[in-house]
């Protein structure tokens, strides 16, 4: 867990609740498509916002998808302020989250030296 404060960590809670839904519903760049927002990440200073997302069923690459979500972070975040009342909305910064591909990689791995292993035995 992050050394955050409660204050930064129910910030971070309401960016990815609030991101979350304007992604759904207002952004219309069809690089975007469907986007889970799994993390978000504040620096201490509270200006930069990292954003984690996790694209499914997308027709789009990945890099693709980050390069909609970029384009649209102005106007992300000045959503984002007027909906939460911040009087400085920290820049947003979008970055893949590929946990799920990491821990299937891993889980490839075990198995194989698994199998590897009794097949030596």
């Amino acid at each position: 867990m992050s050394s955050a404060s409660p204050r930064v960590r129910r910030i971070e809670s309401q960016l990815q609740r609030v991101l979350a839904g304007l992604i759904a519903r207002e952004v219309k760049d069809p690089r975007v498509g469907s986007v889970t927002v799994t993390a978000v990440r504040l620096l201490p200073d509270m200006s930069v916002a990292r954003i984690y997302v996790a694209p499914f069923a997308s027709q789009h690459p990945s890099e693709e998808v980050l390069r909609g979500l970029t384009h649209a972070g102005g106007f992300l975040r000045g959503q984002v302020g007027r909906e939460l009342g911040l009087r400085h909305a920290p820049r947003l910064e979008f970055l893949l989250d590929d946990t799920a591909e990491k821990a299937a990689e891993l889980t490839g791995l075990i198995d194989r030296a698994r199998a590897e292993d009794q097949a030596k035995h």
